[in-house]
């Protein structure tokens, strides 16, 4: 039997075995248990240095925590001082998050949601129902743009007209995870300024662009938001595929949510959108190199990241499924895609020219979103990888803890590991970040078929 077909075979076999968040399809550990347990510890460490605690000061530019509860910002030390949300969504299945403090987190998300459209001083458009991007400590007010804390100067187009697409649907997700690991179903029915939580949550999910059609969210170059909050500094038009696997998964969790209400009309309303993107996805985003590219326009370049998130989330299957895990396997043991067990965006065999990775970036190349490699998608990496080769997972996984270890911020001051990232002149960015930690560890454990 030729290799490529059978492996096809037996991954439709799993898939119509397995719920998209089903057991992993390689019994061997990617992970032994030292280093899974180096890694829980590394994330509960970095999970703590992220809390900012009521009335606590973390700069002195930015005032106390005054929002009344404990917040968790991107990470520890000095980076960051407000509320992202897409960050503290990301980390929230790590289980190491309390319900007291995901209730907190989301009913001030939801606090901040825009009661009203307005145009900023810097001429965009903060739609009704958009979620913030952050949100300041010391007065919780909401920044829907990234680039500054300040309220009054947000919202210039070198950053988008619109607010970033991801949050919207990082919100759902927010109040999904709560539900399943609380059981408390009636806060979808409690009213925050006039309107109850699953309005908001229906609200926020229609806030992005969408095709009508397909429902994949899409930026034109007057009405662009930010495709995903880590890429910030990178401009893409036409259809976006970050953001539609994030509004795919949102749409499930939706669905699921309105089942639990009773409300059969609204469940299969978002199981119809999301089996829509879920058709769309391979084909619109399809490119020859083998990878799905992140956009239709500006910056079409094929996307890593995108990419194993595609398979991670269960949007890929057959053989969209098989191409995906075998082009991320070849480009890792190619060397194209990875250094030291962290992530690029665009392999680098794919940049847009000599002189770009993305098309369009703010920011310099090989450096920050436009080049340089994170640890936040390692484990989506690892995940689609070891569907197809165990081994290149298992080795991908032991670079990426051996980096942690050496740089342990726990070490001392002048240790930094997990950073947000780094690239391979020794340049850092940002030390102790969270998602760099808690979404491998999510990945990892899901592979393993381990609950937190």
């Amino acid at each position: 039997m030729n290799s490529r077909f059978g492996l096809f075979i037996v991954l439709l076999s799993w898939f119509s075995t397995s719920l998209i968040y089903g057991q992993s399809f390689e019994n061997q550990s990617v992970l032994t248990k030292d280093q899974f347990h180096f890694l829980e510890e590394l994330t509960l460490s970095v999970l703590e240095a992220s809390r900012i605690y009521p009335k606590q000061f973390i700069s002195d530019d930015f005032g106390a925590n005054n929002t009344g509860g404990i917040l968790i910002r991107p990470g520890g030390r000095n980076a960051y001082p407000s509320f992202w949300i897409r960050d503290y969504a990301m980390a929230l299945e790590t289980g190491m998050i309390s319900a007291s403090e995901q209730n907190h987190m989301l009913m001030l998300t939801a606090k901040t949601q825009a009661g009203n459209t307005w145009i900023t001083k810097g001429g965009s458009m903060v739609p009704l129902g958009a979620i913030a991007d952050h949100i300041r400590i010391d007065n919780s007010l909401p920044i829907y743009f990234p680039g500054t804390y300040s309220v009054v100067e947000q919202g210039i187009e070198k950053w988008g007209t619109l607010p970033p697409y991801g949050d919207q649907f990082l919100f759902v997700h927010m109040a999904y995870t709560y539900i399943k690991e609380v059981g408390e179903l009636s806060i979808l029915s409690e009213k925050i300024n006039g309107f109850s939580l699953i309005d908001r949550l229906a609200l926020a999910f229609q806030v992005p662009p969408a095709e009508p059609i397909d429902h994949l969210v899409f930026a034109s170059e007057k009405f662009r938001g930010v495709d995903f909050g880590f890429r910030d500094a990178i401009h893409m038009t036409g259809k976006l595929l970050f953001p539609s696997l994030l509004k795919f998964r949102a749409a499930k969790e939706l669905a699921e949510l309105y089942s639990l209400m009773g409300n059969a009309k609204e469940r299969l309303k978002y199981e119809r959108i999301a089996t829509k993107i879920k058709e769309a996805i391979p084909v619109v985003f399809n490119d020859e190199s083998g990878f799905l590219k992140a956009s239709t326009k500006h910056s079409s370049q094929p996307d890593v990241w995108g990419t194993s998130l595609a398979v991670y989330l269960g949007a890929l299957e057959g053989e969209g499924l098989v191409c995906a895990s075998e082009v991320l396997a070849a480009a890792y043991k190619k060397g194209t895609i990875s250094y030291r067990g962290n992530i690029r965006h665009v392999p680098l065999d794919q940049d847009f020219d000599e002189k770009n990775v993305w098309e369009k970036s703010l920011v310099a190349k090989n450096t920050y979103q436009n080049g340089a490699f994170w640890g936040t998608p390692t484990g989506w990496v690892a995940f689609a990888i070891n569907l197809s080769s165990p081994q290149l997972a298992r080795e991908l996984a032991t670079e990426y803890i051996s980096e942690l270890k050496e740089n342990d911020f726990r070490k001392g001051e002048s240790f930094g590991a997990p950073y947000e990232c780094f690239d391979k002149k020794g340049g850092t960015q940002n030390p102790v970040y969270l998602t760099s930690v808690a979404c491998p560890l999510v990945a990892f454990r899901r592979m393993e078929g381990i609950e937190p």
